[in-house]
């Protein structure tokens, strides 16, 4: 079976990107993921998200009193994007349209796992990125209930696109730790995201979804987020990797 190109695919997922995407499951994905940016934003700092879709996580952003910059390749969520007034930019991650040390901090969620060459966007993340500059890079695990259940089923993603139709891998976080390191950045943490979630879907029950939601963000601060479905690595520039 021919995978689709991931300009193809996001265009397509565009125009029902955000059905879901505003309660349960997606909503305190997004939540939680612009709560660990902020994390380890400074004043000033100038943001760039790498695959900023239709700009969801942009706009949580959008208090920071530094400049906040997104890239994605796909110009359907690019529409979204530019439609919230939000700065963005047409490029995929191997090739950013910036100067080298242009970033304070770089983010990316959900995009690395799709991206072939991912030295190549790691390599580029580290050339934009200033001097002692943080990298927020997101990997699939494999080691993880997620991971799991994406193992057994090919769940529909968009339209008549199934999973086993595009381009994804998965990455321990021991093998995504190395992957970083290779680029030139210096691995200092990590944040599982849904440690406990066995399918999204359960969000949806009302008191369930809430002690569900609390688990999670309990789990992710404790040993047990090593087995995060979502395994965020934060990194700086400069320095010795070790």
């Amino acid at each position: 079976m021919s995978l689709k190109d991931n300009v193809s695919y996001y265009d397509e997922f565009a125009a029902g990107y955000e059905q879901r995407r505003h309660h349960g499951y997606h909503r305190f994905l997004d939540d939680e993921q612009a709560q660990l940016v902020r994390s380890h934003l400074r004043p000033g700092d100038r943001v760039l998200e790498i695959g900023c879709g239709t700009g969801l996580l942009l706009t949580r952003l959008a208090e920071h009193d530094g400049d906040v910059v997104g890239v994605d390749l796909s110009p359907g969520m690019l529409e979204h994007a530019r439609a919230r007034g939000l700065d963005v930019h047409e490029s995929g991650a191997e090739r950013l349209p910036f100067d080298d040390a242009s970033f304070d901090l770089a983010f990316s969620f959900k995009v690395l796992a799709h991206i072939r060459d991912i030295g190549d966007a790691l390599a580029e993340c580290t050339r934009v990125l200033r001097p002692g500059g943080t990298a927020i890079m997101e990997f699939y695990n494999p080691s993880s209930l997620r991971g799991l259940r994406k193992a057994l089923i090919r769940d529909r993603i968009s339209g008549d696109t199934r999973e086993d139709q595009v381009y994804t891998r998965f990455d321990t976080l021991a093998e995504a730790r190395r992957l970083v390191a290779a680029a030139g950045l210096r691995p200092t943490g990590y944040r599982g995201l849904i440690v406990v979630t066995p399918f999204a879907q359960v969000h949806s029950v009302p008191a369930l979804g809430g002690l569900l939601r609390g688990a999670e963000r309990a789990a992710s601060a404790l040993p047990l987020g090593r087995l995060g479905g979502f395994m965020s690595i934060i990194a700086r520039k400069g320095g010795n990797i070790s």
